[in-house]
């Protein structure tokens, strides 16, 4: 993993508060340098603009938090496909001193998406076909905002978004599957003290996906726009 990448980036003052990408100061809109870099197997390139990556923990918890639905790619025998869902997640920032502190992606530490689903699909027999361990790809995005630009060839769109790899896999035990499943309708419902009986839990099946390579990234919509 690439650890030189905030010599990459411009300086940190326009990312100390990324909140929601429709309300940044005018400061924050100044451009970095462009990156250019090369892709190289098992380490995390850099974004090409690095002044719209997100670095601190606490931003990418902030993310995880406000976008509601996951779209998760994978490969089986019939081919490519992708599949938008609700999640719960689990993203500890007790792990960071200082969540608010910049680090490099390869320090996100583990973050894990979980998913509920009936019994049988597609999406599950490609899980069991690569032995309770399929490699995925995940996207999420919240925020968004189209405007316009002085001309047609700058309109664009306010975003914050989380893209990553990790490891698919379907939840076994019963006790956390029920944990997942109440986490599900905290985090969603904004309902914290819902309790799911044994044949409730049995009537699903939870599945999760663990990730240590993820990457956050913000584009702030223009005051005015």
């Amino acid at each position: 993993m690439v650890n030189g990448m905030h010599s990459e980036r411009a300086s940190t003052a326009q990312s100390a508060q990324y909140g929601s990408a429709k309300h940044v100061p005018e400061a924050s809109l100044r451009r970095a340098a462009h990156v250019h870099a090369e892709t190289v197997a098992g380490e995390h390139r850099p974004m090409r603009r690095a002044d719209r990556e997100i670095l601190a923990p606490s931003q990418i918890a902030d993310v995880l938090r406000d976008c509601s639905v996951v779209r998760i790619a994978y490969a089986d025998v019939q081919g490519l496909t992708i599949v938008p869902i609700n999640f719960a997640y689990d993203y500890d920032l007790a792990q960071f001193e200082d969540p608010e502190r910049e680090v490099t992606p390869a320090e996100f530490g583990d973050l894990a998406l979980y998913m509920h689903s009936a019994h049988e699909g597609r999406k599950l027999d490609a899980i069991a076909a690569a032995g309770n361990a399929l490699q995925v790809a995940f996207e999420m995005d919240c925020d968004e905002h189209l405007y316009m630009g002085r001309t047609p060839c700058t309109a664009s769109s306010g975003f914050r978004s989380i893209v990553g790899t990790g490891v698919a896999s379907v939840v076994e035990d019963v006790n956390e599957k029920s944990r997942i499943m109440s986490l599900l309708m905290k985090q969603r419902m904004n309902m914290p003290n819902v309790e799911f009986t044994p044949a409730q839990v049995k009537a699903v099946t939870v599945w999760k996906v663990v990730s240590r390579d993820f990457a956050g990234k913000w584009h702030p919509v223009p005051h005015g726009m």
